[in-house]
């Protein structure tokens, strides 16, 4: 308990600091919202990166591939696992609030999942999800990591996530996908 009192104090005054560091370029990606072609556009995004992407791709998978297939997507699915685990402690351990809730000139272009943005999991969700399944099915390289790269600026353009949230987020689901092959090159359930 004695560490967690230091700790939050610490972590406010970063996330602060931070917080107005990065408000022009928050701001900035964030009036891209108020075009509606562009606002929508990012939502279905976003949307699609809660899971449904990911999940439909994963569902393909055994259909053009074989049931070899199921072996890689149960290694995705343990680092998927992973990725929940780690964002949803971080976030509630470190607090930061998300930029709509701290600046009013910050709008939400769309309802927010959890209370706190860092480390953003939508994006730390899809650049493991990226990683892996470019690793275990090189051809989809040219649709994933593109969609990676979109859910990531969806989160900064619809106010939920200031841009060190999104890069934290990025570098975290790099660690545990590289991770995850160095440790199990071929897949954990091959």
């Amino acid at each position: 308990m004695m560490v967690t009192k230091p700790l939050a104090a610490k972590t406010a005054l970063l996330f602060h600091k931070a917080d107005h560091f990065e408000l022009t370029l928050c701001q900035r990606m964030n009036r891209m919202g108020y075009y509606s072609a562009i606002r929508l556009f990012f939502k279905g995004i976003s949307r699609l990166g809660d899971g449904v992407f990911w999940y439909s791709l994963a569902l393909l998978m055994p259909l053009l591939y074989g049931m070899d297939a199921l072996y890689a997507l149960a290694h995705i699915t343990v680092t998927s696992l992973l990725c929940v685990a780690i964002y949803s402690q971080l976030k509630k351990r470190l607090v930061r609030q998300r930029p709509f809730i701290s600046f009013a000139d910050i709008t939400a272009h769309t309802a927010p999942l959890d209370l706190y943005s860092f480390p953003s999991g939508h994006t730390m969700n899809a650049v493991n999800f990226a990683i892996l399944f470019s690793a275990f099915f090189p051809v989809l390289i040219w649709l994933v990591v593109p969609f990676a790269i979109l859910v990531a600026l969806s989160r900064v353009i619809l106010g939920m996530h200031y841009p060190t949230d999104v890069l934290v987020g990025a570098a975290l689901g790099m660690l545990i996908s590289f991770g995850s092959l160095a440790i199990f090159p071929v897949g954990a359930f091959a």
